[in-house]
């Protein structure tokens, strides 16, 4: 159902835009934003990483790239790398949220998502926080002298002077990865990206540069945005997404990661409105350029990768996903 028009707030959309693969992918979601979503009446903010000590290249989009992206109404900013870059990408995520203007909601969004249906009936409680439920219980990994979930995370918590038992969904079984607060960082939203993206850095810096007792055989890498986004979220009096936000990952998003998977498992929705978006012109014209977009979506062999697979029967796991992939020759990123 669609919001009243007094239920809802206008807010701005983040992406990340860099060269390679993630600038291509920006142009597809400006340009399913605007096939889906023609009245959206927010900023769309696509924050570059700049040239610097923390990266060996430039991470910039080519001008081409730019200009196109500009054409569909987005708004190329600039933000500088400080804490993160090229050792730690993802990171963009955090450093990238200084790119918006502050006090004003905003909804972030990995570049790999499509936009599936019209954002303006999206009517977030943005003074309750919340992120994407689209994961796998990747992290803790279970070691062999491991202290187990509930140490692991409620040592966090302390860390931060947060309420651990509150953040527990108690219909799930002690020791079972989704009893505790985890999010797929693909998307998330808050008030304020100034007072969200400061505290996401200071909690994330903490976590890298002096890990808990209980976690110092866990890795970090490449999962420390989503350790720490539970963490800001509860922070900020949010949790678990509500009903009122099936739309994303459902009929108003897809967060597609990689073209692959993509063609394997997601909608005819999706999978239509990616091909469309993709036809005209001006926007085939740069997804040339980039070989995997350039096989799989513009010369349909995506089309016959699909056909491998029973949406309603793929395999549990996402790496024997892969793997099916992979051995039928299929497999690029």
């Amino acid at each position: 159902m669609a919001p009243k028009p007094s239920d809802r707030v206008p807010f701005n959309i983040l992406i990340i835009g860099q060269a390679g693969r993630l600038q291509y992918e920006a142009l597809l979601f400006l340009a399913s934003l605007r096939a889906a979503t023609p009245a959206f009446d927010g900023r769309v903010i696509i924050a570059e990483p700049q040239p610097g000590a923390l990266w060996s290249s430039d991470p910039r989009m080519t001008p081409t790239l730019k200009e196109a992206l500009t054409e569909l109404g987005g708004e190329v900013v600039p933000f500088d790398s400080h804490h993160f870059g090229e050792s730690y990408p993802y990171g963009n995520k955090i450093e990238g949220l200084a790119a918006l203007p502050p006090g004003e909601p905003f909804v972030f969004f990995d570049t790999d998502t499509l936009v599936t249906g019209d954002l303006m009936t999206l009517a977030p409680d943005f003074d309750r926080p919340s992120a994407s439920m689209k994961r796998e219980g990747t992290w803790p990994v279970e070691e062999l002298y491991w202290p187990g979930y509930t140490a692991i995370w409620k040592s966090l918590y302390d860390r931060f002077g947060l309420d651990f038992e509150s953040s527990l969904d108690l219909s799930q079984p002690d020791e079972y990865w989704q009893r505790y607060l985890y999010f797929n960082a693909g998307w998330f939203f808050g008030a304020d990206p100034a007072e969200f993206g400061e505290r996401f850095l200071s909690y994330a810096l903490s976590v890298r540069d002096d890990p808990t007792p209980e976690m110092v055989i866990q890795p970090l890498d490449p999962w420390l945005d989503q350790i720490v986004l539970p963490l800001v979220i509860h922070s900020f009096g949010g949790g678990r997404p509500g009903p009122d936000l099936d739309g994303l990952d459902g009929d108003l998003t897809c967060h597609y990661r990689l073209l692959p998977l993509f063609y394997a498992r997601e909608s005819d929705l999706a999978v239509d409105t990616m091909e469309s978006v993709a036809a005209p012109n001006k926007v085939k014209k740069h997804l040339k350029n980039y070989e995997p977009f350039k096989k799989l979506v513009i010369q349909a062999k995506g089309r016959k990768l699909r056909a491998m697979f029973d949406r309603a029967d793929l395999p549990v796991k996402e790496k024997q996903l892969r793997n099916r992939i992979k051995s039928a020759g299929f497999w690029m990123r």
